[in-house]
């Protein structure tokens, strides 16, 4: 068919294979036989093709003949094809949704359904083909809540025991946000369809109702359907997401539903129905995993927790003395809860008899209530007092708890701390640092050991959303003088008190974004009295009532002006070095940032003063003014403290307007206002080196790289980034002593970076050995020994650098001791930060020196597992797999994010986490389960690693992977790709999971 057209080949190959199927099929008898033939046919023709972009589809069955009384599957096809999508909205003309789903069913081998609330009309009206579905034996998966009281159990328990429903509900109605509709409905023939939209399971939503529902279909809409797949068995694998069996569960569901409905309430202080296991939220399982890390990891028992108020830290507090507990004697340490009101220590009891399900637990020690056994007391600070701490002996608790731990500085406190030796110290507070200039870490080695971030406490729907406008407000501190890390009062006094200018601007925004201002109620920080006069004054005079306070402010004045703000005799209170802890007023909606705030501890703390939540509270409004700044102000760190973003992606956010904050909070800035923080960022790269040398030189000779971070508020990827930077070159520029290396060290300096993920003892010893002046040759190393050398020499040089050996490399390292030092301090730093408790590998793997849960490059990994050698180098393995016939291991290094933009709909649902145990994973496109890798990956013959990472590029370059340990198969699906799901044999790290999962809930 030489010189025909290409196209015109293609329409005479089709004729051609449609004549002889047709008459092939004409011969055929059974129904297997023709299945058989059309996929014969689908086979040729992927063969005859150059490039298939998807693997063809392949027929499996076929629609069997009527048989008397019973409708065969398929015969009743929906009305919109299975490979189209569709708007439904129940009008005239067009299906109902109803006739639809009775549609579906009949089609379909899988149902799921997420819905808030399920009727018992609404169940009828799909009763035949939900039963016709059971005979078939079709599974059908329902999740549910109690969202509104509104879900009829009747309805509940006809489909689990008439229909053979899986059901899984959320009874707890304060934390339900679940309000999805949706339907979908898988296919062996990969034509799955779902449904989404605003149709719970009632009459009026299948039928008669204005509903809208959008149809999918895998063909029409694939990334779609592989994201409704993916968050539908996340949220299946939820622990807060429960099995429902109508025999056991009638009653507590019966509970649970008349609560949300409002006909009854509670006096429970956790999150959970009387008498079931209190469970931490995702939030509360990552402190508890720090807290974890700091006993294990860093052998400190003197620890800090620091939370806004109103988060749950009490709860945090009752479930680690849980986890302190012997579970195998029931064995719990003696404790002693301290706080300073009867309310605190009340609500803390009961809290901690909730947690551990013992309504018997603990005595009150307050208020005339004096303990009897003096094993778990609840204690005021009064009360001990009285008692005489010196009577106390030191060890008589295990476990000391005090509430409020900023009050500490206070003599009762000190007393009581000072004589305590408990084997536990777990000190609870939302403000670390006091407005008297205290800053209560120093209690604690100077640490913070638990810290629940904004953005965590946003996102778990913990706090206000808040609304936060960036204003240009037209003034210049350029010339302010900057002083001790922060600009001059004095000056900035002068700048604002009497600036009627920019006093104007403030009450123009907070006119224009506010919707009541008699309604409102304020707090604005100043930088001085006189500005916090002023502020007031200017505000009365333009008819919005204003007090000013202060800390010379007589304790009795202040206490009025909170109760006429809280009883709105006064709209705002104007602020100076106040209010940053200790003001407990929730109805607080709106705050003023009217002078610049250098610290974020601070920022936070202040606009902590506006997040507490209330029923009449939708939002916090926050307008912050901002002025043309000197280079020297860091605009980066507030605005990182405000929303979780790196460095980079701060930038790329404020670029786009913030698209990826927690639901209901918004941050908007005006175009100059985006001009000038932007400018300010930026301004920090240019010039930051120049002002860290400057800094160093200041602090002289004996500064080391920690305290120096510490001291100057520097962060680690500022000297540790591949590029030219490093400690050994800031102290070289600063004039400071330094040893001087080879040629080696510009490599050797650039290659820092490659350890500040190190996070496990093993080789931070490990390391450090090779690092010092004298070093064992390898081949008298131990075998892990020796592996830990393979990893720390590719780690310096990933292409292995022509060395002939691997002693040649640690022989030539031991004259960079700039570099040695460098490397060595950058692991104790990193180490320092380690949030999980690294696990061992056992049984055939235990002679690895990886452990579970630590970060790795592949540098490490490789020649760890006896893959990457000198011959074949780490850099040699380019794709995501590697399969070490040494160790028969399958490797998979996977990463989560495939593309460097925000959000990418058409990767994200590939690899992902199911659940803290189950990983769901895709492997190459080439690999079919035939294959013998395929047959490999099925049948368990390898041991498979999972090694996983967010995304491919952090602040310090490539990013590691977290090893997530030993994985066995479960379930698959598909092939070239084939879709795996597999079960971790350690649970992954709470804040790894609840970063990665694809559905938060």
């Amino acid at each position: 068919m030489d010189g025909v057209d290409p196209a015109d080949q293609a329409h005479v190959l089709a004729d051609h294979v449609q004549q002889v199927a047709e008459s092939a099929l004409a011969r055929t008898r059974s129904s297997a036989e023709r299945v058989q033939l059309v996929n014969r046919i689908v086979d040729l023709l992927a063969d005859s093709r150059s490039e298939v972009e998807e693997p063809p589809r392949r027929l499996l069955r076929l629609v069997g003949k009527s048989q008397p009384g019973r409708t065969p599957m398929g015969a009743v096809r929906p009305s919109t094809p299975l490979s189209e999508a569709a708007l439904l909205t129940n009008t005239k003309g067009e299906p109902s949704l109803g006739a639809e789903l009775r549609s579906e069913l009949e089609t379909c081998d899988e149902v799921d359904l997420l819905c808030a609330f399920v009727k018992w009309h609404g169940l009828r009206i799909l009763e035949r083909e939900l039963r016709r579905r059971l005979e078939r034996q079709v599974p059908f998966r329902l999740i549910t809540t109690t969202y509104m009281g509104a879900t009829e159990r009747i309805a509940l328990d006809r489909l689990a025991r008439e229909f053979g429903a899986e059901i899984k509900i959320q009874y707890d109605a304060r934390r339900t946000r679940l309000h999805a509709k949706a339907w979908m409905f898988r296919r062996r023939t990969e034509f799955d369809t779902a449904y989404v939209g605003s149709s719970n399971l009632s009459r009026a939503a299948l039928l008669d109702g204005v509903e809208w529902n959008v149809r999918l279909s895998r063909v029409g809409t694939p990334a779609l359907l592989e994201k409704f797949r993916a968050t539908f068995d996340t949220y299946w694998n939820d622990s807060s997401f429960e099995d429902y069996d109508p025999d056991a569960d009638r009653d507590r569901l019966d509970d649970a539903l008349a609560e949300a409905s409002g006909q009854t309430t509670h006096d429970r202080v956790t999150m959970s129905l009387a008498g079931l296991e209190v469970r931490p939220y995702a939030y509360q399982h990552e402190m508890l995993d720090a807290l974890s890390a700091e006993r294990v990891m860093r052998d400190r028992h003197r620890n800090l927790v620091v939370a806004a108020t109103g988060t749950g830290k009490t709860v945090v507090a009752a479930l680690d003395y849980r986890r302190l507990c012997n579970p195998q004697t029931n064995e719990r340490p003696s404790l002693l809860f301290v706080a300073h009101r009867r309310e605190i220590l009340e609500q803390s009891l009961r809290t901690y008899r909730e947690v551990l399900a013992d309504a018997n637990f603990g005595e009150l020690y307050v208020g005339g209530r004096r303990p009897e056994r003096w094993r778990h007391v609840f204690a005021s600070i009064q009360s001990l007092t009285s008692y005489g701490a010196s009577n106390i002996p030191s060890d008589a608790f295990d476990i000391v708890v005090i509430d409020e731990f900023h009050h500490a500085q206070a003599h009762t406190y000190r007393q009581l701390v000072d004589r305590l030796a408990p084997r536990e110290l777990l000190g609870l507070t939302a403000t670390p640092e006091r407005s008297d200039g205290t800053d209560i870490r120093g209690y604690f080695d100077g640490r913070t050991a638990v810290e629940l971030r904004l953005w965590d406490a946003l996102g778990a729907d913990l706090l206000c959303p808040f609304h936060y406008f960036a204003v240009a407000d037209g003034t210049d501190l350029r010339d302010v003088a900057w002083r001790r890390g922060r600009y001059d009062d004095r000056q900035l006094e002068n700048v604002y008190t009497g600036n009627r200018a920019r006093t104007a601007v403030v009450l123009e925004q907070l006119k224009d974004k506010v919707l009541d201002l008699g309604a409102m109620r304020a707090l604005g920080f100043c930088v001085s009295v006189s500005h916090a006069e002023f502020m007031a004054e200017s505000f009365n005079q333009a008819g919005i009532s204003a007090l000013a306070v202060s800390g010379n402010t007589p304790q009795t004045q202040r206490a009025d002006a909170v109760r006429a703000l809280k009883d709105r005799r006064v709209n705002v209170l104007f602020a100076a070095d106040l209010f940053n802890e200790g003001l407990d007023l929730p109805e607080v909606d709106t705050i003023l940032f009217l002078r610049p705030t250098e610290s974020a501890t601070i920022f936070l703390q202040q606009l902590g003063r506006g997040l507490r939540r209330t029923a009449s509270k939708p939002v916090l409004t926050v307008l912050d003014f901002v002025g043309h700044h000197r280079k020297e102000f860091r605009f980066d760190r507030r605005f990182r403290a405000l929303t979780g973003h790196t460095r980079k992606g701060l930038e790329r956010a404020i670029e786009h307007g913030f698209p990826f904050l927690p639901s209901g909070c918004q941050i908007v800035m005006d175009k100059q206002s985006q001009e000038l923080v932007l400018a300010n960022i930026r301004s920090q790269t240019m010039n930051q080196w120049r002002q860290l040398v400057t800094e160093l030189r200041s602090y002289g000779d004996d500064v080391d790289l920690g305290t120096f971070l510490a001291e100057a508020g520097v962060e680690l990827n500022d000297l540790a980034r591949g590029d030219r930077r490093s400690w050994t070159r800031l102290r070289r520029d600063a004039g400071l002593s330094t040893p001087v290396g080879s040629d080696l060290e510009d490599d050797l300096l650039k290659r820092v970076r490659a350890f500040v993920h190190v996070d496990d003892p093993l080789r931070v010893d490990g390391y450090g050995r090779l690092l010092r002046d004298r070093v064992t040759p390898y081949a008298e190393m131990s075998p892990v020994e020796q592996r830990l050398a393979r990893m720390l020499f590719f780690s310096l040089w990933p292409t292995g650098n022509k060395f002939t050996s691997y002693d040649d490399g640690l022989v030539a390292l031991q004259g960079e001791y700039a570099s040695r030092e460098e490397i060595r301090t950058v692991i104790d730093l990193s180490l320092d930060a380690a949030r999980h408790v690294p696990v061992r590998l056992t049984d055939d793997l235990a002679g690895l020196p990886l452990r579970v849960h630590a970060r790795y490059q592949r540098e490490e990994v490789l020649p760890a597992i006896d893959y990457a050698n000198l011959e074949r180098t780490p850099t040699s393995m380019m794709q995501g797999v590697v399969y070490s016939p040494e160790q028969n291991i399958d490797a998979f290094f996977i990463t989560l994010k495939k593309s460097e933009a925000d959000f990418s709909p058409t990767t994200r649902y590939r690899d992902y986490p199911i659940s803290p145990t189950l990983f769901h994973w895709e492997s190459q496109s080439t690999t079919s389960v035939e294959s013998p890798v395929g047959r490999r990956y099925l049948s368990g013959a390898s041991t498979v690693l999972l090694f996983v990472r967010e995304q491919q590029r952090n602040d310090f370059g490539t990013s590691p992977y977290l090893f997530l340990g030993p994985a066995h198969y479960v379930s698959h699906a598909g092939s070239r790709p084939i879709a795996i799901t597999w079960k971790l044999q350690h649970a992954m790290p709470a804040d790894f999971f609840n970063a990665a999962t694809v559905a938060a809930v």
